[in-house]
């Protein structure tokens, strides 16, 4: 269970959302709303829905927001959101998938593509980079739930297959099929978790230099700014030297 994801570089940067609250507001209820519609509008008796409610309470999303995006699930003129992936390359020959929730198909592929092509990628078919990535669950915690020490063991006995604890809090790495009952095996021991979701969990990771990585990040910024993209992954690694002269 011994590994290290630098997860702070495989999902877009936390910092970028910090600057974009109402766009990251929007996003979490769009999520909200599609996983009530998906199934019973009841987080407890929705395992998508509980971890999209956290994910938002984590975010300090207002309650009302919440309850609202859960309503608008089952009003008739409520609009259908459709689950997109898209696949391409980005700077420096970096994989990536960027998974969308989209109400016009034709839309979000035109600005995800023009996103990409004017920042140093190219979008491919499906299948063109998501069979070097695993599909796995992942839970994170923040670093104040416990030391990596805790974190490991109650992993370890909720089921999980990997962890990975840094200054940024904690990763726990489960089958695709386990997720949700490693949350719920986890829960009486760290408490809710900030975030569980499915990723893409890269199996090689490529090292980034500082041009390609700057053209890279201003790529994943443009994505992040669209509020029909939910959710960026890449296999890029950029080491804290570049990160620093990026800064």
């Amino acid at each position: 269970m011994a590994g290290h994801s630098k997860f702070k570089n495989i999902m877009h940067r936390k910092g970028a959302q910090d600057k974009k609250r109402s766009g990251m507001f929007s996003k979490l209820s769009r999520e909200i709303t599609v996983a009530a519609k998906m199934g019973l509008p009841d987080p407890d008796m929705n395992p998508r829905l509980r971890a999209a409610v956290n994910a938002a309470k984590a975010q300090s999303v207002p309650k009302d927001n919440i309850q609202r995006a859960i309503d608008k699930a089952s009003r008739s003129d409520a609009e259908t959101y459709e689950e997109i992936r898209y696949e391409g390359f980005g700077p420096g020959g970096v994989s990536l998938i960027i998974e969308a929730l989209s109400d016009n198909r034709n839309r979000t592929a035109t600005n995800v593509r023009i996103a990409v092509s004017r920042n140093g990628g190219n979008l491919g078919a499906s299948g063109s980079v998501s069979h070097a990535f695993d599909r796995v669950g992942l839970i994170t915690y923040p670093v104040s739930v416990g030391d990596a020490e805790k974190v490991f063991e109650a992993a370890l006995e909720a089921g999980a297959e990997d962890v990975t604890s840094s200054e940024d809090g904690h990763e726990i790495w489960t089958a695709q099929g386990d997720l949700h009952e490693v949350v719920k095996a986890i829960t009486p021991v760290l408490g809710e978790p900030e975030g569980a979701k499915l990723a893409w969990k890269p199996q090689t990771m490529v090292e980034v230099g500082e041009d390609d990585a700057a053209l890279l990040f201003k790529l994943i910024d443009t994505l992040d700014d669209d509020d029909d993209v939910q959710t960026v992954w890449g296999n890029y690694e950029v080491s804290d030297a570049v990160m620093e002269k990026l800064a």
